[in-house]
């Protein structure tokens, strides 16, 4: 799968969190962006059984949202093929939502973003220089301004991540899960964390839940591998490398896992 639909795979699973986050125009222009990359794209069919399923979701978060059906009463129609026609709904809904937005509530949330990157930066640099209380403390507080914010979380839990911070990086982790249990990213994430922590029992229960909502991401199977790598599980190790080969069968990295495996065994 191109990194182009990867993105828009990632759009499609972000609409839920966006619309609890009171973001309707964000999680419409979500939908709609990767509409757009769907339709340029040649897919596969495993590709477009996967994208159906997600738009169909997708879709039908939007239509149950009562601030989105206020903002734009009708609803949404969708069906497996109709993705054109679809995305000339969205159109329409994005340019509806537009003109609800007024140059008030534009500038303040052009405002709020300024402050929240501002406020990243600041924090990681207080990480590059190993200030890590101060970068702490500016997180926090960036935190406590934008509550239930999953993916600032998310943002955040990352720079501590690449620090080296696991410990910080998976008590964000779990925080936001708990206010998006459906975001899948999050589970992932959380899995990195806990096998760098070398916590694999803990690390295999967040990926085989996230497998519990889709079985059709190579990637989260190959970090599964990944994981079993560390752990030296072998077998289990082939078998993640060959469900992600079965999805997607040109993945050289998940061939090479499961020649590596197979070796051991």
């Amino acid at each position: 799968m191109s990194v182009e639909l990867i993105k828009a795979r990632k759009r499609l699973t972000e609409v839920n969190g966006l619309l609890k986050q009171g973001k309707p125009m964000a999680a419409a222009q979500a939908v709609t962006q990767a509409l757009l990359t769907i339709l340029k794209n040649p897919l596969m069919k495993n590709e477009r059984d996967e994208f159906s399923v997600l738009i169909e979701q997708a879709v039908y978060t939007l239509n149950q949202d009562k601030e989105l059906r206020r903002l734009y009463p009708l609803v949404i129609p969708y069906k497996p093929g109709d993705e054109k026609k679809l995305y000339q709904t969205m159109l329409e809904l994005v340019g509806e939502l537009e003109n609800h937005v007024t140059e008030e509530a534009q500038h303040e949330i052009a405002n709020k973003e300024h402050v929240k990157a501002e406020e990243l930066e600041k924090g990681q640099a207080f990480l590059d220089a190993k200030a890590i209380d101060k970068a702490r403390s500016t997180f926090n507080g960036l935190m406590r301004t934008f509550k239930g914010d999953t993916e600032l979380k998310a943002d955040i839990a990352d720079r501590y991540l690449k620090a080296d911070l696991y410990d910080d990086a998976l008590g964000l982790l779990e925080d936001a899960l708990k206010n998006d249990p459906q975001a899948l990213f999050l589970y992932n994430r959380i899995g990195i964390v806990l096998r760098k922590l070398k916590q694999f029992d803990a690390a295999e229960r967040y990926y085989l839940k996230a497998l519990e909502y889709t079985d059709k991401d190579e990637y989260l199977y190959f970090n599964l591998g990944r994981l079993y790598f560390d752990w030296r599980q072998w077998a289990k190790m082939k078998d993640a490398a060959e469900k992600a080969l079965g999805i997607n069968p040109a993945f050289k990295e998940a061939e090479k896992m499961r020649q590596y495996a197979l070796k051991k065994i």
